[in-house]
């Protein structure tokens, strides 16, 4: 029982990294981006292939993960995103869900179709296990590691937003663009720099997932449900919202799979269904907003 909760916290903060760009985006730039699943597909892919032809160390990975799809993000928003900012969202899930489909089409043509496996060091391949009997707590390095950074990502990202003068900056250019150019606020680089962060987010979240989670060209539509039932049942307003969500669904998940193997992903959206049934808003809305 207990190592199964420990697995379902692990699966659940790596949701939670990988759908937080996407929370950022629809929460903070009120911009529905889709594609969000292909740049954690493009952080998945780099990290696996410098590994296996360059042989970076994992460690070096992550952070070029995060680098890389950044910048890659940065260069989508200059040119596509930022001119469909004010357009309906319609138009933004038609040109996101393109970008979809353009990514698989072009990993699978670069790449091939087959799943990549990542060779992990072998200081993260072991188990610890405590206890004995039903309450035995059986641990994964690695699932110990992805726990261990999320928390980091999640405290670090939390501060930023609500203790800095970025994070007022972005706040204040939500609520009213004009207002904030006329105070003299670069709306533009603000939203420059947060959707470059949440790609990247997406990017470093992709990494840490090949292992876990599988990584193939169909890896963006395989996970975008996932992505937007975290921030759909979290709300998008916070952070706390989707890491209570994401931490939710991945112990139902996991839990649901060892015990009701044949009702396979239910359980999840039945829960997801009674959640939003009970707040239609998500856990956690900013009051007034």
């Amino acid at each position: 029982m207990l190592t199964l909760l420990f697995d379902g916290l692990a699966y659940g903060m790596l949701l939670f990294i990988l759908a937080l760009g996407l929370a950022v985006t629809m929460g903070l730039m009120n911009f529905v981006n889709l594609a969000h699943g292909a740049f954690a597909m493009v952080g998945g892919y780099a990290t696996v292939l410098l590994m296996q032809r360059l042989d970076v160390p994992f460690l070096v990975c992550l952070p070029i993960a995060f680098a890389g799809t950044a910048l890659l993000g940065a260069a989508l928003e200059c040119t596509l995103y930022r001119p469909l900012y004010r357009r309906s969202h319609l138009d933004q899930v038609l040109l996101s869900i393109g970008l979809v489909f353009m990514a698989v089409a072009g990993v699978d043509y670069c790449v091939g179709p087959t799943q990549q496996i990542m060779q992990l060091p072998e200081w993260l391949k072991g188990r610890t296990e405590w206890g004995s009997g039903a309450l035995t707590l059986g641990m994964g390095h690695y699932r110990l590691f992805v726990i261990a950074v999320c928390a980091v990502l999640t405290a670090g990202l939390q501060y930023v937003l609500v203790k800095t003068r970025f994070g007022s900056r972005l706040r204040a250019a939500v609520d009213d663009q004009r207002v904030a150019a006329g105070l003299g606020i670069d709306v533009n680089r603000v939203f420059l720099v947060t959707f470059a962060c949440g790609s990247g987010l997406a990017g470093l979240g992709g990494a840490l997932g090949a292992e876990m989670l599988g990584l193939d060209p169909g890896f963006p539509l395989k996970f975008m449900v996932h992505f937007l039932i975290v921030v759909a049942v979290g709300g998008t307003t916070s952070i706390t919202g989707p890491l209570l969500a994401a931490l939710l669904l991945g112990i139902a998940d996991v839990a649901g799979k060892y015990y009701i193997p044949k009702l396979g992903a239910f359980i999840v959206y039945s829960l997801m269904i009674l959640i939003l049934l009970w707040r239609p808003q998500g856990l956690f809305v900013r009051k007034g907003g």
